[in-house]
């Protein structure tokens, strides 16, 4: 068994379940604005009320996985990232705090929540995907450590994936709302949803010429014989999605377009994946020269295997149990 192979597809899968579980509920946060009354956001709140801090135990498992199985890695991407690591981390705990607040405050003390709570979730968010820009553009590596200055995660690439990745996240919690809500509150879920698809389309086209742009190597990957070939079915299925998402929303189906949205971030992630193989800290790291000794990645698999069935079996089980539409004066709380 190739276990660096084998530890990199567990991290991916737990950073894909993130991005798709907590991507939706930050989204609310981002959304929030958009819907002014008292009963709107508590609908919007006891949408995700059993189910939110739930799905950061993803976060937890691709961290942990990270530590376990590429310590180097672990060491190189924090040292190069740990200031907006630790504002997303931050921004986690405020929106969290403001969300079990926001039901026990007092009327006149609820908007400073509900302000709390847009915050956290727009600052989380856009932290999350400068540190995804970062990443991408690449990460200097001298004697096995980085090698950078503390302010290299800040540039015009990577300020713009943290709004690319808020324009996604607000169409997965659009999305959420069609098949969560009823009435005036979906209705304007779907002409947000259309909105943002079209946003979404924008951010996804400026990246996918921006990266190659800027990185040979990327370049050469994607446009190269025969991987040209090989690679067409990945713009071609963004189209796809793209139409489909939009098909659904003008056809007010409630199911679909959040599925649609889920591929679109799917095909997104396997671009990156595709982009930046083998290496786990790019440019130059892949995940066999970063990886821990053979030792210790067997014996984290083993724990592995037993408790990532658990969490899948509890997400599935939760989502199941509060299952169904969400009506005004319902409280989970």
């Amino acid at each position: 068994m190739d276990l660096p192979l084998t530890w990199a597809a567990i991290i991916l899968f737990g950073i894909l379940m993130y991005v798709v579980l907590d991507g939706f509920d930050l989204g609310l946060g981002i959304l929030y604005p958009f819907f002014r009354t008292k009963d709107e956001r508590d609908v919007i709140m006891n949408s995700i009320a059993p189910v939110w801090d739930g799905n950061e135990t993803w976060l937890v498992l691709g961290g942990a996985g990270l530590l376990a199985a590429f310590p180097l890695a672990y060491a190189v991407i924090l040292s190069a990232l740990s200031l907006p690591l630790t504002l997303m981390l931050l921004a986690l705990v405020l929106r969290g705090v403001a969300f079990e607040f926001r039901f026990k405050a007092d009327e006149h003390e609820r908007n400073w929540w509900n302000k709390a709570f847009i915050g956290g979730s727009i600052a989380a968010t856009f932290f999350q995907g400068v540190v995804l820009g970062a990443y991408i553009r690449g990460i200097p590596v001298a004697s096995h450590a980085y090698a950078g200055g503390p302010l290299d995660w800040i540039s015009p690439f990577s300020l713009f994936t943290g709004i690319g990745l808020l324009v996604t996240y607000a169409l997965l919690g659009s999305t959420w709302l069609i098949i969560k809500t009823n009435g005036a509150l979906q209705s304007r879920a779907y002409l947000l949803a259309r909105w943002l698809t079209w946003k979404l389309l924008a951010v996804i086209v400026v990246i996918s010429v921006w990266t190659p742009l800027a990185d040979a190597t990327i370049a050469a990957r994607w446009f190269s014989w025969p991987n040209l070939l090989w690679l067409s079915p990945v713009p071609l299925l963004v189209v796809a999605s793209v139409w489909l998402l939009l098909r659904s929303l003008s056809r007010k189906t409630q199911t679909l377009p959040f599925l649609a949205t889920l591929a679109l971030v799917f095909i997104g992630f396997s671009g990156l994946g595709i982009s930046l193989w083998p290496n786990i800290v790019p440019p130059a790291i892949s995940i066999w020269q970063a990886s821990s000794p053979p030792e210790s990645q067997g014996f984290a698999l083993v724990g592995a295997l037993f408790i990532i069935p658990v969490i899948l079996a509890y997400t599935v089980w939760s989502y199941y149990v509060f299952r169904g539409k969400v009506k005004p004066g319902e409280s989970y709380h």
